[in-house]
């Protein structure tokens, strides 16, 4: 099909919706390493779980053989108030940068959380009630999984607890409302609230807090109440899963119009919106059926890929999860308060994390100033204003079309633009006066939270 074919918003028709999640892990040569109980480094199994997580998502969770996991009926009804979402040929970006590169994004913000995490928050919703539980707990950064969540919970009736990051909870206080609109009771993390906040407050006086207390309080919350579960927005493998709809309904897209990139990009924080854009495509490479070049953008406060280390590490600063091998800053690092986006997890997906161990991902980092930067330049051009973390995205994806530029080369560019950045504006605000800065730990800083990386045997680094 020729490009002056190609429309602006390309939308797929509700019956070419995916019915199936598709299991990256299957078609992976090295399987990403087992959870392992942090007290006697075991392998974790079904029943070690199931006092934490929903049946049926643990057993997404160790899942590596089957390719395809069947979308609940209800589930992909649900989609329907907001899926198919549109793949944007951005052509005046594209003429803006005078590059000879077609770019492409995946637009996942035409919902009322304002991101993509809504795909994974109804499904972990679904399977909690069809459980017969009472409610969840979780955690959330910047907002946009609380939101998410709050809003699945509500649909099906269900008790929602978040515990929100401190720093994010003062800055963000419209997202919180958002949640509460939901029914959600969010709470600011650390909080004296758990035994596990109050332990972290005596350690860390004053502390804005960091994704890791706030799991570490979420999953304290659910295991103390009868009937409740803890989900979580990012990092675990049935998470990625659930967000393959984004890279699926992507690449159905592409094939319809024959188009095929050369370079996919995603910004890193956790790895839900990257594996989700990723995965089938990742798949095909896998396989040996077409190669591709996928890039990994995380913010240079949070360096976890680029600075981190491939270890076994405790999920949560509180070490009361498993253990997870992945990239990881240790469980104790919590990023600077300044850093505006969500991308705050000190780890990093296992499946990412062994697809980046193996050379099949690259990752870079981006300053913040830098991505607020490219973030002006795509509203000005492209007409939306992005989140913080999907303008570090946008800053590669345009990094990577103006080289075409220079070279001359023709390069097909496809990235995830995964929300809004309308709840977001305290930050828009920061840049907008100059008083944004940038903050990149020492290599002093980053051994602090490595050093309480747990040493045991097998777990060498």
């Amino acid at each position: 099909m020729s490009e002056q074919n190609i429309p602006y918003k390309i939308y797929l028709n509700e019956d070419e919706m995916p019915k199936d999640w598709y299991n990256v892990r299957a078609d992976m040569k090295n399987k990403p390493a087992p959870l392992l109980n942090p007290g006697t480094h075991q392998k974790l199994e079904f029943d070690d779980l199931r006092p934490v997580f929903c049946d049926e998502l643990i057993r997404q969770e160790l899942n590596e053989t089957d390719r395809l996991i069947p979308i609940p009926k209800e589930i992909r009804e649900f989609y329907k108030m907001f899926r198919p979402s549109p793949l944007v040929r951005a052509y005046c970006l594209e003429k803006k940068l005078g590059t000879p590169a077609k770019i492409y994004y995946k637009f996942e913000g035409n919902n009322t959380s304002g991101s993509h995490k809504l795909n994974s928050a109804i499904a972990q919703a679904y399977y909690a009630k069809a459980q017969g539980l009472k409610g969840v707990t979780t955690e959330t950064g910047a907002g946009q999984w609380g939101t998410a969540l709050s809003m699945a919970c509500a649909y099906f009736g269900l008790d929602c607890k978040v515990f929100m990051v401190k720093c994010s909870y003062e800055q963000k206080p419209f997202r919180r409302e958002v949640m509460r609109t939901y029914g959600a009771d969010v709470t600011p993390s650390p909080s004296s609230t758990t035994e596990v906040g109050r332990k972290i407050l005596a350690e860390f006086p004053g502390t804005t807090g960091s994704l890791g207390c706030a799991i570490s309080e979420a999953v304290e919350a659910a295991t103390s109440r009868e009937g409740y579960r803890y989900v979580l927005g990012s990092v675990l493998s049935q998470v990625l899963l659930h967000q393959t709809v984004i890279g699926l309904e992507t690449k159905t897209a592409m094939d319809k119009y024959g188009i095929v990139p050369d370079v996919i990009i995603g910004c890193a924080g956790g790895g839900s919106n990257l594996g989700g854009l990723i995965s089938p495509f990742m798949g095909e490479k896998l396989r040996g059926e077409r190669d591709y070049r996928f890039i990994a953008v995380e913010p240079a406060s949070c360096p976890s890929f680029t600075r981190g280390v491939f270890a076994y590490d405790f999920c949560d600063t509180g070490k009361v999860c498993p253990l997870a091998k992945m990239y990881t800053l240790g469980s104790s690092f919590i990023p600077s308060a300044s850093h505006a986006g969500g991308l705050r997890y000190h780890g990093m997906s296992s499946i990412l994390s062994q697809l980046y161990h193996d050379g099949l991902l690259e990752a870079r980092t981006a300053e913040q100033t830098e991505v607020f930067k490219a973030a002006e330049f795509f509203a000005r051009t492209e007409g939306i204003l992005p989140a913080p973390e999907s303008s570090h995205a946008i800053k590669a994806a345009i990094d990577e079309a103006k080289k075409c530029a220079e070279t001359g080369e023709p390069k097909t560019i496809l990235f995830g633009l995964t929300g809004t950045g309308y709840f977001d504006l305290k930050a828009y605000e920061s840049y907008n006066d100059g008083t944004m800065g940038d903050y990149i730990p020492t290599d002093e800083e980053l051994k602090k939270g490595i050093d309480g990386i747990p040493r045991f045997p097998g777990n060498e680094f």
